[in-house]
């Protein structure tokens, strides 16, 4: 099983972003490249689910959303993997404990957008993958509120790390969180489907 998994060296800290991908677009790929850059990343990982528990319709089929994201993708240090058909993990939490397993002595960082943080209270166990890997926070311009006020925020708030400094992410231990400004793309997958491009 472990030859498909992605090669990490110890010492070396890798992004993770996770999502259903259904499809993935030029925004995935504009978040994943500021991600590298702001947070100081070794390589980013894309965890495409095989279904997100928190959605009531399941996704197109899993390797034809892992075939189009790897079109997508094209970047040396960015992997597009589904992890977590071949690990069995339904949630984030779960998913995350394995990996940290798998890999002794790498450094995990867990990325989304601002909008997930405004709702990652409902995660299952989310205090605990707050409390264990260190999390990267993209967000629109502007787009702030809501994940400023969000209940990790505020539980965490001594954990932040300032956006200008959002590059000491990587040599941080959890807990530790940065929401960093970035120019966001105006495209979605949900756009994608109601177009009937997908």
């Amino acid at each position: 099983m472990r030859h498909n998994f992605p090669y990490a060296r110890p010492g070396q800290v890798i992004g993770l972003l996770g999502g259903s991908f259904d499809p993935a677009h030029e925004g995935h790929v504009h978040i994943t490249r500021e991600a590298l850059k702001r947070f100081g990343l070794d390589q980013i990982w894309w965890l495409v689910t095989p279904g997100n528990p928190l959605k009531e319709h399941g996704p197109a089929p899993l390797a034809q959303r892992v075939d189009h994201a790897r079109d997508v993708m094209q970047h040396p240090r960015v992997k597009v993997t589904q992890i977590e058909a071949y690990t069995g993990t339904r949630y984030t939490a779960e998913t995350l404990e394995r990996l940290i397993t798998l890999y002794p002595g790498v450094q995990f960082i867990w990325l989304m957008g601002a909008d997930n943080l405004a709702d990652f209270h409902r995660w299952e166990r989310w205090d605990w993958i707050m409390s264990n890997v260190p999390v990267g926070i993209l967000a629109r311009p502007g787009d702030r509120g809501a994940a400023r006020m969000s209940n990790a925020a505020r539980r965490f708030r001594l954990a932040q790390i300032p956006g200008r400094q959002a590059s000491k992410l990587r040599m941080s231990h959890a807990p530790a969180w940065s929401l960093v400004n970035v120019p966001m793309l105006d495209v979605s997958s949900s756009q994608i489907r109601a177009r009937g491009d997908w």
